[in-house]
């Protein structure tokens, strides 16, 4: 039993045909069973009871055992003052031991084992629940998925696509208060973390905060100095004693001037941090900081790139794709000539890039200005780009769920990750359905 079952049980008041009765003897008549606590303090807010013939208004606590009150310390703390009932599937105290509220009056326990598990209907709920927590398919409902409603279906993704952007959101939120509240600095490192790919996010996270935006648009009328910044605090430009080629002993010099002129001898990453393995050579450290340093170099403003052209896709894509300096048109490593190419983003990164930068700072600027319209254009940007392709969206395409744009993989995605893989069953639409089916 978990205590998700619980608040799912006491919620809907899935529960046998008889009267509820306290461990103490009481009758409990359920007026509203309240409302679930998303947040910190007792789980459900707003109850309305009659005990004892004793009409509450409070909150409502639920635990497995009657014991883990006492475990958690409610007792001490004075959120649960206002507690009118304890909610319980094992009442394992001795009947001399009530459990106390923190002003330490007795708390009412109320235990649920009996009233479910007497051959009654709620006794198929937990059959039907056990069942998707036991499965150990990625997606515990893989099975019978096709057994729910297309509509349940969308609801349920519309419902994990708002909670990815507000996750992400909240993420973005705390980059702008970490930057000083600067919305443009914010755009910078979600830019440049984002290039960095998987692995090399931390590396670019510690270069951004090395080089803040604010140095890098002294010289955006020098593409050379921004490029000289950028891989020279990166630790990336090889030493006086490797073989180099003209363009690399000029950028190492620019990178000496400017270094000494910002004080960022001091800030240089190890090039050991930086990791090249399993990346294709498009995606080369070397590769994505060029392209970081041709994107801030032609544009004034990343925010305003991003947040101000969310509404035309192809215009944002070839804002993004701009080419860097032709040195990386032939090169994808200092000193290493291939062939000639553009250099710029594919399509494909640019559009990732739209995905999980633009969205998020639409969705993290629309929470700052209270403006809900923002929100609907980061929701209008996911549905106007194609669908990511990974393994999790290919399990899902599997079951049937059509994936047809970034805003179906992303919801795919956290309906995955924030649903599927911790179980939380009770709180998906999908679950929900499958657990009262008959």
């Amino acid at each position: 039993m978990s205590e998700e079952m619980l608040y799912f049980l006491w919620q809907f008041q899935y529960l046998a045909a008889q009267p509820l009765i306290t461990t103490d003897g009481d009758r409990v008549e359920v007026i509203h069973p309240g409302y679930r606590n998303g947040n910190a303090g007792p789980d459900f807010l707003n109850a309305r009871l009659r005990v004892g013939g004793v009409e509450w208004v409070g909150t409502v606590e639920a635990h497995v055992k009657t014991s883990d009150w006492l475990a958690h310390r409610h007792q001490n703390d004075r959120a649960y003052d206002n507690v009118i009932l304890h909610i319980v599937w094992q009442h394992d105290r001795p009947a001399d031991s009530p459990v106390p509220r923190p002003d330490g009056t007795a708390l009412p326990t109320l235990e649920l084992a009996p009233l479910v598990l007497d051959g009654s209907p709620p006794n198929l709920l937990l059959t039907n629940y056990q069942r998707l927590i036991d499965n150990r398919d990625p997606i515990p409902c893989a099975g019978q998925f096709r057994m729910v409603k297309p509509l349940r279906q969308t609801a349920m993704l519309d419902k994990s696509l708002l909670q990815r952007l507000e996750h992400k959101a909240t993420a973005v939120r705390e980059l702008y208060e970490a930057t000083g509240h600067d919305w443009e600095e914010t755009a910078y490192r979600l830019l440049a973390t984002y290039l960095g790919s998987k692995v090399n996010v931390e590396p670019m996270e510690q270069l951004t905060r090395a080089v803040p935006l604010r140095v890098l648009q002294k010289h955006r009328n020098s593409l050379l100095q921004v490029e000289a910044l950028l891989l020279g605090t990166s630790g990336l430009i090889p030493t006086p004693d490797d073989e180099n080629d003209d363009f690399t002993v000029v950028l190492r010099r620019e990178y000496q001037f400017l270094a000494a002129k910002y004080n960022l001898a001091d800030r240089q990453l190890p090039a050991h941090i930086w990791k090249w393995g399993k990346l294709r050579p498009a995606g080369f450290p070397t590769m994505r900081l060029a392209q970081l340093a041709a994107l801030v170099q032609q544009h004034a403003s990343l925010f305003s790139v991003l947040v101000d052209t969310a509404g035309d896709v192809p215009a944002l894509l070839k804002a993004l794709q701009v080419r860097p300096s032709a040195y990386w048109q032939t090169h994808f490593q200092f000193g290493k000539v291939g062939k000639k190419n553009s250099a710029a983003l594919g399509t494909s990164t640019a559009q990732g890039l739209l995905i999980n930068t633009a969205a998020p700072l639409l969705a993290a600027y629309a929470q700052h200005r209270e403006q809900p319209d923002l929100l609907d254009r980061a929701v209008s940007l996911l549905e106007q780009l194609p669908p990511e392709d990974n393994r999790i969206t290919r399990l899902w395409d599997e079951l049937g769920l059509h994936i047809r744009s970034a805003f179906d993989s992303q919801a795919a995605l956290e309906l995955y990750n924030g649903f599927c893989l911790p179980k939380r069953c009770l709180n998906c639409q999908i679950g929900i359905a499958l657990v009262r089916a008959s």
